[in-house]
């Protein structure tokens, strides 16, 4: 991997479930690296309003079509990149994504549980069944796309990004 600057393009790329905790910990990876930060979701609420309402007046599938042309932009960029859960449906973005530098971040259901996860989220309608049935279509992408994983249930944030920063730099150096 190249040296960690916000000439690299981008360093890495965040993937996983809904409530792992791609934001939070992105965002501090990205302060501790000293490098921009981009979340693809936080970039289609400001463009065209909450996510529930997209899919509520407009459905999945257009959706789908905002999300694909925020992934592809962002994938783009210097820094460190958060993509939304379902990002990586799209055989595009997982051709973008096999050359790059991917962290998974997982999560046990018993966490998920915790963490008010049906908040803003259209495709969990019925909580941790929803969930469920996403991460099984979804889960042997992530596992394909992946360099690392780093599990979220139990660990803080903080710590956990701590954790991946040192691991980026170590693998910069390789």
């Amino acid at each position: 991997m190249a040296e960690l600057t916000a000439a690299a393009t981008p360093a890495v790329v965040f993937i996983g479930a809904p409530g792992s905790g791609k934001s939070r910990i992105g965002k501090r990876v990205a302060r501790l690296l000293d490098l921009p930060f981009v979340d693809t979701d936080k970039r289609i609420v400001a463009a065209h309003g909450p996510i529930s309402e997209i899919f509520a007046t407009f459905g999945e599938p257009y959706f789908r079509e905002i999300e694909r042309y925020e992934v592809e932009r962002a994938l783009r960029e210097p820094g460190v990149i958060s993509l939304g859960g379902g990002a990586i449906l799209d055989p595009r973005t997982q051709d973008e994504l096999e050359p790059l530098l991917v962290v998974q971040l997982s999560v046990t259901e018993e966490a998920l549980a915790s963490r008010n996860l049906g908040v803003k989220r259209p495709l969990l309608p019925n909580g941790l069944d929803s969930w469920r049935a996403l991460m099984a279509v979804r889960t042997p992408i992530y596992d394909r796309l992946t360099d690392h994983t780093w599990d979220t249930s139990s660990l803080p944030a903080e710590r956990i990004a701590d954790d991946i920063a040192a691991w980026l730099k170590e693998a910069s150096h390789d």
